[in-house]
């Protein structure tokens, strides 16, 4: 379970960094690289979602058993 907290959290993080790229320099980096609303650039996106949502519960659940068992 560590190597895909590991993954969606690396997600997360492409994704922050691809945001902030937006905000700060109207850049978006995947755009770039893999073209505008390509497949692929749709399924990276779609695949940062998924590692965001998956981030989202593992924090819940992490959070859950230090509060019910202790960390």
């Amino acid at each position: 379970m560590n190597t895909l907290k590991w993954i969606a959290y690396s997600l997360v993080l492409v994704g922050a960094l691809n945001w902030g790229l937006v905000g700060a320099f109207h850049f978006d980096l995947v755009r770039f690289l893999f073209g505008d609303m390509t497949l692929i650039t749709r399924i990276i996106y779609m695949t940062i979602g998924l590692g965001a949502i998956a981030s989202l519960i593992f924090s819940l659940k992490d959070s859950y058993e230090c509060s019910n068992y202790g960390c």
